[in-house]
């Protein structure tokens, strides 16, 4: 590091990594909330719904944080959004692949800037991570989303499908040193050497996928050249590639280098991080490729089931409606059936769309994703809780409902907000929050 940066703005980035990090979160603007902006003490500056905090609270003690309001994200890595503003036109129709996504701080910041019939896949190789990928997009409420457990060579078959493909690559997590303490006992050498030679295969079997023309956003949370530029220009010689240059503010200290930016922890309220944006040069557009006509594990929902399905949706809801083989009901949204057929033939771990609930007999039980969807209606029955309330509801336990809360299905919500179903029925409520979302830890002494 006293190498790249010199001996003077070394002793400054050494200080750094003895100071608190920095905590940020990211807004939902699909669900605002006047209480999270309260929260903060001022906003981050390359996204719009970046905000820092003063200091770090119990984030699974906020209703608002399990309701999605919030993505609690590391500052320097929103920069993703500016070099997307800059590179993409986000009004056309688009295929985007967030190929190593999890948590999902990238896909959800992805889904925001999606229009209705553009796609996202955010996929995760790791089984055990793509639970939470999973839940944080479900939280994040976005309806044209497929998530995928695959490994980059197994979208070979997809040759030119995606316009964008955001590669925030596994590294040896240099950024992460003041954090993360694992991070600095796992560092060396040759972890260095290992995590470049990775990051290139990933890259070598995912960049066929990419069409002419295209975004490729290569990202990692480290500092040294290997893993970054040394990359980069291994990127622009071996594959029909070239970087992008982008505007940045001189106020945000960002430090330019070749083919890339760099985040220092010294210079910006954020981690560290890099970032190159390249673009792949124009050329034949990929062949016609053979469209399924089925899925291989879900089947079109029986024609008498839809009008009973459709009244939990919003009305202007353009989806289609299909059955797992365990019978739970999924809504795809109308315009990327195509797209998810597409993906559904090379891909063997994959799930799209929403799912909305499943039957009981001829009774519909409403799912706990729909009650975070954006798909679910607006005029859906609820029930508006106080916050100890909430807290009760999220840790499954008991607590009283006014005399007249009206009878069956609703919502239970905080601040605006849907948490999950309840059913209110004479003498008690149930609640229908999985078991696996439940608050673990102990609640604080009522407000």
């Amino acid at each position: 590091m006293q190498t790249l940066l010199g001996t003077e703005e070394y002793a400054a980035f050494k200080a750094a990594l003895s100071t608190a990090p920095p905590v940020s979160i990211r807004l939902n603007p699909a669900k605002p909330m006047a209480e999270a902006v309260a929260l903060t003490d001022a906003p981050v500056p390359w996204h719009p719904q970046g905000r820092y905090l003063s200091d770090r609270p119990v984030f699974t003690l906020d209703p608002a944080f399990h309701a999605g309001a919030y993505y609690v994200q590391e500052a320097s890595s929103m920069f993703l959004y500016e070099a997307l503003r800059q590179t993409v036109d986000f009004s056309k129709r688009l295929k985007v692949l967030d190929l190593c996504a999890a948590p999902g701080g990238k896909s959800t910041l992805l889904a925001d800037l999606l229009g209705p019939d553009s796609l996202l896949v955010a996929n995760e190789v790791i089984r055990n991570r793509v639970n939470a990928l999973r839940e944080n997009l479900e939280k994040w409420g976005s309806p044209q989303v497929a998530v995928t457990s695959a490994e980059a060579e197994d979208f070979s078959g997809l040759e030119g499908f995606f316009d964008v493909i955001v590669t925030d690559a596994p590294c040896s997590g240099e950024g992460l040193f003041r954090k993360d303490p694992a991070a600095m006992r796992e560092w060396s050498p040759a972890a260095v050497e290992l995590c470049s030679a990775r990051q290139q295969r990933i890259l070598t079997a995912a960049l066929p996928t990419l069409a002419p023309g295209g975004i490729l956003i290569y990202s990692t949370c480290t500092y040294n050249r290997a893993e970054n530029e040394d990359n980069v220009t291994w990127l622009c010689q071996e594959f029909d590639l070239q970087p992008i240059l982008l505007h940045i503010s001189p106020q945000w200290e960002i430090v330019v280098t070749e083919g890339g930016y760099h985040f220092y922890p010294h210079r910006v309220r954020g981690e560290g991080f890099f970032i190159a944006v390249l673009k792949k040069n124009d050329g034949e557009p990929a062949r016609k490729r053979s469209q399924p006509s089925m899925f291989k594990s879900l089947k079109p929902l029986n024609k008498s089931l839809i009008p009973e399905t459709a009244r939990w949706l919003r009305s202007d809801a353009e989806v289609q409606f299909f059955e797992t083989i365990n019978g739970e009901v999924m809504a795809l949204a109308a315009p990327l059936v195509e797209d998810y057929l597409t993906l559904d033939k090379p891909l063997k771990a994959k799930w799209f769309g929403t799912m909305v609930g499943e039957f009981k007999g001829k009774d519909f039980v409403p799912g706990h994703a729909l009650a975070l969807s954006q798909l679910a209606s607006p005029a859906l029955p609820g029930v508006d809780l106080t916050r100890e309330q909430a807290r009760l509801f999220l840790k499954r336990e008991v607590f009283n409902l006014p005399d007249d809360t009206p009878r069956g299905w609703a919502l239970a919500r905080y601040a605006g907000l849907n948490l999950g179903w309840m059913k209110c029925l004479p003498n008690r409520v149930n609640n229908y929050l999985p078991a696996e979302r439940r608050i673990r830890m102990e609640l604080p002494n009522a407000e």
